[in-house]
């Protein structure tokens, strides 16, 4: 647990930290970086022999090369499958096997790949061929035998996630069992193996199906962002688009793992009962003998300037949704605290205007939010509010209504009372961050691969005490404002949308 002391001074201290209680955390902080580039944060926190864990990749779907969109995730999926000696009831006959579906897989791409002239009986006999040779490689497999020993070995919180910008893999151990995790991390990423590729891959299309083809409100929110942004990544649904998808191979996972997954693109954090010196010692010898590699490719996509309101819709019978959007610039941007000081008292549960106002006073909407940062925050993104209209309410007089909200906060400076509770409310948010060991494993993570210090999510914090309301009212004005309006809805049957208006402007 994080000092009470502490917790106190960051909650209630108009200054972001005491010095000499921020001077006692950084010592319990170890950092060092590997030759091969691997960079590990170690955090001593004893009241509880448990460790947290977190890998964090600097790599996310944005990174998915063009026509293999849902590489990135499937990746994701891979790690968990276990190495050449674990997952496996005979490694050297599965990987025979592989090899197998490998070469069938490349004769049906061939027929395929000949178009109109391709012979759909040949076609048929290799997809069964494939079917063959993919249960044949999977009789091998161990299912699940990674999750089983980490369950064994009383982990908790095992799991992963792929975000647009980043992918993350993250766990709990006792401290006793330290170098079972450094033994299993490192192999799966010195010897990985993409048992089951093509089984993940169906379980990944289901998950898109229910994700975004069930779900309207996925479904529109996929709409909104191939609105909103025309050249950039951030357009792409993070699972991939289902034609790419459908025809991943295990060899598209292989080159993506390569490139990426480099030591010098990986930080891993370690919170909790830890010796830094004998993390160091075992980094050194099971992370050590990953080879170093060049980083990356940075991605040069730039989003051209939106010049116009964009608008669209999507037939539904489901409940009425609206999203409207306006372009803000990337998290590195001098005005980022603002931004989220700006959400915060917009929207920040029933003390938020949008709720006072759409919600609770006009009764317009069931719920009414805004979200500062969408759909990351790496690169210039959206500032969007969610609209939800009350039965017999529309989502016209929803927009009406949040236009004319905006367009009254921008004239008038926000009051010391309600800025001061968004900063308190932003600094909880992170509070109860810090406050376990995998929380803070994550920050510290996020905040070395983001801007190159973890440090800086002590700074970010203080960054919030100085925001003013000349600055609340500057950044909406600039932002919150046409052209750079999207508006994605989803329009019941005999609803028709009358023609959007310009917005609210400066």
């Amino acid at each position: 647990m994080i000092a009470p002391r502490l917790c106190i001074a960051l909650l209630l201290g108009p200054a972001l930290l005491p010095a000499q209680d921020f001077k006692a955390f950084e010592k319990k902080v170890t950092e060092f970086t590997l030759p091969n580039g691997l960079h590990f944060i170690v955090a001593e926190r004893h009241e509880a022999p448990v460790v947290s864990f977190h890998t964090y990749v600097n790599a996310g779907s944005v990174d998915d090369p063009s026509g293999k969109t849902g590489i990135a995730h499937m990746f994701e999926h891979m790690a968990f499958k276990g190495t050449e000696t674990i997952g496996t009831q005979d490694w050297p006959a599965e990987k025979k096997a592989l090899d197998v579906v490998e070469e069938v897989y490349d004769r049906l791409d061939a027929e395929r790949n000949k178009g109109p002239k391709a012979d759909p009986n040949q076609v048929r006999l290799l997809e069964l061929q494939l079917n063959s040779a993919i249960q044949a490689a999977n009789s091998y497999v161990i299912p699940n035998e990674f999750f089983r020993i980490i369950e064994q070995n009383g982990g908790a919180g095992l799991n992963a996630d792929t975000s647009l910008d980043y992918t993350e893999y993250f766990y709990s151990l006792p401290s006793n069992r330290l170098e079972l995790w450094f033994l299993l991390e490192s192999q799966r990423f010195l010897h990985p193996v993409f048992r089951e590729f093509y089984k993940e891959r169906s379980v990944v299309m289901e998950e898109e199906r229910m994700r975004i083809e069930s779900n309207p409100q996925g479904k529109l929110i996929q709409q909104f962002l191939a609105t909103a942004f025309e050249a950039h990544p951030y357009r792409v649904p993070g699972t991939g688009w289902p034609s790419d998808i459908m025809n991943l191979r295990s060899r598209d996972a292989k080159a993506f793992f390569d490139e990426y997954y480099v030591p010098a693109n990986i930080t891993i954090a370690i919170v909790g009962d830890v010796d830094p010196a004998e993390a160091r010692r075992m980094a050194q010898q099971y992370f050590g003998p990953l080879p170093a590699k060049p980083l990356p490719p940075l991605l040069h996509t730039v989003e051209p300037p939106q010049t116009a309101e964009k608008t669209v819709a999507l037939d539904s019978p489901s409940q009425p949704i609206a999203i409207v959007g306006y372009k803000r610039p990337d998290q590195y941007d001098k005005d980022d605290a603002v931004f989220d000081c700006l959400q915060l008292i917009l929207s920040s549960g029933r003390t938020g205007l949008l709720y006072k106002d759409l919600v609770q006073e006009q009764k317009l909407a069931v719920q009414a939010q805004a979200v500062g940062t969408f759909p990351d925050g790496r690169y210039p993104n959206e500032f969007i509010f969610f609209l939800v209209p009350s039965v017999g309410r529309t989502v016209e007089e929803n927009e009406k209504a949040l236009d004319d909200l905006l367009a009254k906060f921008m004239a008038t400076k926000v009051d010391d009372e309600t800025l001061n509770r968004a900063r308190t409310k932003a600094r909880a948010g992170v509070i109860r961050r810090l406050a376990d060991n995998a929380g803070l494993a994550n920050l510290l993570t996020s905040y070395y691969a983001n801007y190159g210090d973890w440090r800086k999510l002590f700074t970010s914090l203080d960054d919030l005490n100085k925001v003013t309301a000349d600055d609340i009212q500057r950044v909406a004005r600039k932002y919150l404002a046409a052209p750079t309006r999207t508006v994605a809805y989803i329009r019941t049957q005999a609803q028709v949308r009358v023609a959007p208006r310009p917005g609210v402007r400066k």
